[in-house]
């Protein structure tokens, strides 16, 4: 270590004077002194580093040494440990279901519920109109069963808890047969044959991987057979010289033989899809008048409620369902009820859940509809000095659901010759930006912003483009 570094050492003041910095007296007075005396400590070992770092003493120079400056380091230190992990990011990506940025923004009902039933007491398990000790699936097990059909219903944490409690109540040492095409790894490597065993079940494959007959699940069925089980593709699709066996065809099957039709369709929508020029996406209502005697499904998905996975169907299947020792491991809490109540009520008009549940509002957002946001933001971004072009472009569901579907839009593109470095600033920004790149620009898809976020995306564009 040089001469001029070893006096830089010597001049670093001790943690008393920091401490009684006026930024110093100002954190101890807002924190307990123990925090405030680490986020010193972890400034101080910052500033040993820079003075080792140094290539010279004009670059030792920029080396705050005053109590005062190493106080205000200690005070932004504490801010960003105390600074949530979990936070808001604004998501400008066009990819409407994020698994990664939580999937489906609530309904403001829905947050207004959940608020409303955090901060008091409820009556989760209190049935108010005895007295007495309740079920906490009441609270949305009739808005289940009128919104699908079914005759009862439960939730629980999400739809892969649903799957793995339903073959574990109704075929646990038994077989369970499913087409090989449906036999589908989705994200966190969570796999049908995995979870069909983890059930207590045996796999039985049927048909090939591209196609599957009714014949072939006649033949798989046995005297150990219990349950026929046809499971949504998720995030693909199978095209060209392929068959497979719809879920009414399925249940005809399944009934004839006294066995219960299964179906786990994770994607969970309750709209039809195709009014929207969407392809058509099987809703939770046309399942159950096909047949099918249990239907799983998320909530975080096309029906756009908080995590959590459904079981509707027989009200004899749901019970011992609800019956099994997995149930209580796997219930849901009274915020993820209160947000699904909420969002439930919602589909009571359909043409109100288009309007005020987000993932459903921008799944079903025309590219006309997008243009004029995307117009708008370039204006924005032009007027603060940012070059940009509006182009045709297309947004995805994500999550798993309407694979391989565009959504037609408008994007908002930002050239710059380093796109990378530009996101990663945006991305460590408060609150972080995420966006796409392609083709040497930024895209800005309006489709999955609010607002209150057009404001927010250009200004935090102004200070990543340097």
């Amino acid at each position: 270590m040089k001469p001029w570094q070893q006096a830089a050492l010597r001049e670093i003041p001790p943690v008393n004077a920091i401490l009684e910095s006026p930024t110093g007296q100002r954190l101890l007075a807002e924190r307990a002194r123990p925090l405030v005396v680490a986020a010193v400590g972890e400034a101080l070992d910052a500033l040993r580093r820079q003075i080792a770092a140094a290539q010279d003493e004009e670059e030792l120079a920029a080396a705050d040494r005053s109590p005062e400056g190493l106080a205000a380091l200690a005070a932004e230190m504490l801010r960003r440990r105390l600074r949530p992990r979990l936070r808001r990011v604004v998501n400008a990506t066009g990819v409407v279901i994020h698994t990664n940025m939580g999937r489906a923004p609530l309904a403001e009902e829905a947050v207004e519920a959940i608020a409303a039933t955090a901060g008091r007491y409820n009556n989760l398990e209190l049935d108010l109109s005895t007295g007495e000790r309740g079920s906490r699936y009441a609270h949305v097990e009739g808005l289940l069963a009128e919104l699908t059909g079914a005759e009862a219903a439960m939730v629980v944490n999400n739809n892969a808890a649903a799957v793995l409690l339903m073959l574990s109540a109704l075929a646990a040492g038994r077989e369970v047969v499913v087409s090989r095409g449906e036999l589908v790894e989705i994200g966190g490597s969570f796999r049908v044959p995995e979870v069909i065993t983890q059930g207590g079940a045996r796999l039985v494959e049927v048909g090939t991987t591209n196609k599957t007959h009714p014949r072939d699940y006649e033949a798989a069925i046995g005297p150990e057979t219990g349950a026929l089980l046809k499971v949504h593709r998720s995030n693909f699709r199978l095209v060209g010289f392929t068959a497979e066996v719809p879920v009414a065809e399925l249940a005809e099957i399944a009934h004839r033989h006294g066995l219960p039709c299964l179906v786990d369709w994770g994607s969970g929508v309750m709209l039809d899809l195709t009014r929207f020029g969407l392809p058509h996406e099987a809703t939770m209502p046309e399942l159950i008048a096909d047949g099918a005697d249990l239907v799983t499904f998320s909530g975080d998905k096309l029906l756009g409620a908080p995590q959590g996975g459904f079981i509707v169907g027989r009200r004899e299947l749901v019970e011992r369902c609800r019956r099994h020792p997995l149930t209580r491991a796997l219930r849901v809490d009274k915020l993820t009820l209160a947000g699904i109540e909420a969002t439930l009520k919602l589909y009571l008009e359909p043409e109100r859940a288009v309007e005020r549940v987000p993932a459903v509002r921008m799944l079903t957002a025309p590219r006309e509809q997008i243009a004029p946001r995307a117009d708008a933001l370039a204006r924005k971004l032009e007027a603060a000095g940012i070059a940009c072009e509006v182009i045709d472009g297309v947004s995805r569901a994500g999550g798993g659901a309407l694979p391989a579907v565009d959504l037609p839009t408008r994007l908002v593109a930002v050239p710059h010759p380093a796109p990378q470095e530009v996101e990663a600033r945006l991305r460590a920004g408060d609150p972080p930006v995420m966006v796409r790149i392609q083709a040497g620009a930024l895209l800005l898809d309006p489709r999955t912003l609010w607002d209150d976020e057009v404001d927010l995306v250009v200004s935090a564009l102004r200070s990543a483009i340097v």
